[in-house]
């Protein structure tokens, strides 16, 4: 293939140069026989890379026309990472937060594994393996496997160092660094606890190992100093088992950014002026191309219709089931679906621009405003970490002025016994037990819990933001009424009017076929249907012209509707859709259809009132409509005709005058208000975008789910204070006696095997405790 001048691209090379512009990435490349080329149009075009080539061939007029200029992307820069809790904490590469030491997440969701997760999975798993034996040898004998004696304490204990070293030493090392760095900082937090907690632990027994002449008598136990290798060990390796939990529910937050993502499709149907039409990228798309729409495709980008009309799916948006009929001039929403019609679009807001893309947004930006699981233990640990610390340097330093010889021993045996006992494994447990425990009896009441913060939030909560659709509602038009004018009966007006719409594949002519079934009413085949859009249909039924529509519709074949127009609004201030019914040129009567309000909904508001919350009705629905449902249903505030972005505004508003807020709803207009509440509640029957930016799900799909959650979120709030009381409690009252504060009293000097006692005898209680919310009654 010879180059030849007709490349248009030529001059944006040098003068007199034989390079080339590769037309979709913009490098230059020389322009010889061996080159990738691609010839198209009449002109050839020289790439850089056969990826190159490949992409130009699947949009050739795109890359071959100056469009391609518009979208060529630019040198990003490398993905940013935040810290959930401080977002004020920005790094360009993955580690911890210095304030809280919380792994930090990209600000842009990205479908690759987390690093950090599949790090301290390994170590994890590694840790656990060392734990086991660790504690056979040094507990077995509690169940019938003395080991330690078969082996004899020496043995024993050299064998607990050689397991344990690798497991402090090489997979404690994260903690180690997030201790040091809180240090550095001067923020400490629970990697404070656990590094101070492990390494006291492993030094003291390398001590006991190595030198175990150094203690005093008392702390011998046979052949040896009692050796704390296992602690360390299990402290490790339960640590890692919450880290790997919450990474792995934070890697969840990433795929309702990809479900919302995966609404739009991955190419758009591109018309050429020629009137040529192809599948394009969707990437390849600008503002100004026309595109078709085809029935049952999703629309690629927001725009203007030029060409057609059809009714379109819009309840991603509105979260409303009944279609929107679109002509020309009418602005579409990209992630709709087009229904039974062809359209032709005109592109006005692409990429970044479109209101899915700033849904997108939305979720991400509340998703990164979340406060972490573990920020109630780390307040906590603000105090209590430099009180353990500073009670262990009092007790070095007083048993090291004032204590009997060997001072030194016995001012190392007081300070490491005050660490031991402060070792936060109790504290490590308190808020996960608890929400483990509370999790499985959720799953057994259709409660689903995704995190803890969701389910600690939902026992603060004061008003709860419910949609109408699929919330309150079953989310399927159904019919509801007949009414038959004089001369007509209801079977007769039904009749003919589900003849008529079984031609057409709107949801509410299904709902009127679906009813006319239920009432045992078989309609007969309609001949000459015609469908007017924004009006209604008409057509030909057993020789007899049937009408059927709104009051327009009924302008449309010459009939008065007024006679009906009294009756009709009694249907619309119920909440329902009224469509007039004509016969032969007369009006014949109305069937109206609605969604129902879920039979379980009227009592579960009730028990949430009883409950004291507030309920607040958000929904895209008309103002008359969602007035009715909440009149029925005794809901405290309707807010109707509100869009995504709305919803949204609507919980910063709550929230800026102090309420606690939840969110219910299903629908992917729901997602950014779910995520962006205190606590967002999805029902399992709605969206998977919803579901996946919801703290908790309701399985069941009604809102005694709701009900549920809420009391047991007020049990494992209740128990996870206790849980922190009890890890606590035995520290601090532990802790002054480890430092020796009766020893010139009773003579009594806190070892740290008895220590060690009573941080197990701590866990031992919050374990206990939690189990008691399997019980709790929901």
């Amino acid at each position: 293939m010879t180059p030849h001048s007709g490349n248009h691209r030529d001059h944006n090379a040098p003068k007199g140069s034989d390079k080339s512009t590769d037309p979709v990435c913009g490098m230059q490349v020389e322009m010889s026989d061996k080159a990738l080329a691609r010839e198209y149009g009449g002109e050839t075009f020289f790439f850089c890379s056969e990826d190159c080539r490949e992409t130009f061939d699947k949009d050739p007029w795109f890359y071959a026309s100056d469009r391609s200029e518009k979208t060529r992307q630019a040198v990003q820069p490398g993905t940013q990472w935040t810290c959930p809790m401080h977002p004020e904490i920005v790094r360009d590469e993955p580690g911890s937060c210095p304030i809280c030491g919380m792994a930090l997440e990209p600000m842009v969701p990205s479908d690759e594994t987390s690093g950090e997760l599949v790090d301290f999975t390994r170590r994890m798993w590694i840790s656990a393996a060392a734990a086991v034996p660790l504690v056979i040898l040094t507990m077995g004998e509690l169940v019938g496997l003395p080991v330690r004696d078969w082996l004899g304490h020496r043995i024993a204990t050299y064998l607990e160092f050689l397991l344990a070293t690798p497991i402090v030493l090489w997979a404690g090392q994260p903690f180690f660094r997030r201790g040091l760095e809180s240090l550095r900082s001067l923020s400490p937090n629970m990697w404070t606890l656990i590094s101070l907690g492990v390494g006291a632990a492993y030094v003291y027994s390398l001590f006991a190992t190595f030198a175990p002449g150094v203690f005093p008598a008392q702390y011998r136990m046979g052949d040896g100093v009692g050796t704390y290798f296992e602690a360390a060990v299990v402290i490790i390796t339960l640590v890692f088992v919450g880290q790997v939990l919450e990474l792995r529910a934070r890697e969840r937050t990433g795929d309702a950014i990809r479900a919302l993502m995966d609404l739009a499709p991955k190419t758009a149907r591109r018309i050429l002026p020629d009137g040529t039409e192809y599948d394009a990228p969707l990437e390849n798309v600008v503002e100004g191309d026309l595109l078709r729409v085809r029935p049952g495709d999703s629309v690629p980008v927001d725009g203007e219709v030029a060409e057609g009309h059809s009714s379109v799916d819009e309840s991603m948006i509105t979260g409303e089931p009944v279609p929107v009929e679109k002509t020309e001039g009418d602005r579409v929403t990209g992630g709709t679906i087009n229904k039974n019609g062809t359209l032709a679009i005109r592109a006005t807001q692409v990429g970044a621009d479109t209101v899915l893309a700033q849904i997108v947004e939305m979720v991400a930006g509340a998703r990164r405003s979340r406060a972490p699981i573990q920020g109630l233990a780390d307040r906590v640990s603000s105090i209590f970490v430099p009180t353990v610390v500073a009670a262990a340097v009092v007790a070095f330093l007083s048993w090291l002025a004032v204590g009997p010889d060997p001072a030194l021993a016995y001012a190392i045996a007081a300070a490491v016994s005050v660490l031991i006992i402060a070792c936060p494994c109790a504290l490590g447990l308190a808020t996960p037990i608890s929400i483990t425990t509370a999790a499985g009896r959720g799953a057994q009441a259709g409660v689903l819990i995704k995190d803890a913060e969701a389910l600690e939030r939902m026992g603060r909560v004061d008003t709860v933001i419910v949609d109408k659709t699929g919330t309150l509602t079953e989310g399927q038009p159904k019919l509801t009424d007949v009414v038959a004018l004089q001369g007509y009966d209801e079977d007769e007006v039904l009749s003919l009017a589900a003849a008529l719409e079984r031609g057409s594949e709107h949801p509410l002519a299904e709902a009127i076929v679906d009813g006319a079934k239920s009432r045992g009413v078989k309609p007969d085949r309609a001949q000459d249907f015609d469908a007017i859009t924004g009006k209604g249909v008409r057509g030909m039924v057993d020789g007899r012209l049937v009408a059927l529509g709104n009051r327009a519709m009924m302008g449309e074949v010459g009939i008065d509707s007024d006679m009906a127009d009294e009756a009709a609004d009694v249907l619309r201030a119920e909440g329902k859709t009224a469509m007039y019914v004509a016969i032969d040129n007369q009006l014949a009567g109305l069937v109206a259809v609605a969604d129902p309000i879920k039979k379980s909904t009227a009592g579960a508001i009730r028990d949430l009132h009883a409950l004291g919350l507030t309920i607040i009705m958000a929904t895209g629905d008309n103002q008359r409509t969602a007035e009715a449902v909440a009149r029925e249903l005794g809901i405290d505030e309707v807010r109707a005709g509100v869009l995504p972005e709305d919803k949204k505004k609507l919980i910063d508003e709550l929230r800026a005058k102090g309420a606690r807020v939840a969110m219910a709803g299903d629908g992917v207009n729901d997602a950014p208000a779910l995520a962006a509440a205190d606590v967002g509640i999805a029902m399992s029957t709605g969206a998977d975008v919803a579901v996946e930016s919801a703290g908790i799900t309701l399985m069941r799909g009604d809102l005694v789910g709701l009900v549920r959650a809420r009391k047991l979120a007020k049990a494992t709030l209740r128990n996870i204070k206790q849980n922190l009381f009890f890890a606590f409690a035995y520290n601090a009252a532990g802790v002054p006696i480890a430092a020796g504060v009766l020893y010139p009293v009773v003579g009594l000097l806190l070892s740290p095997m008895i220590a060690a006692a009573a941080m197990s005898l701590s866990s031992v209680s919050v374990i206990s405790n939690a189990l008691r919310l399997r019980r709790v009654d929901l």
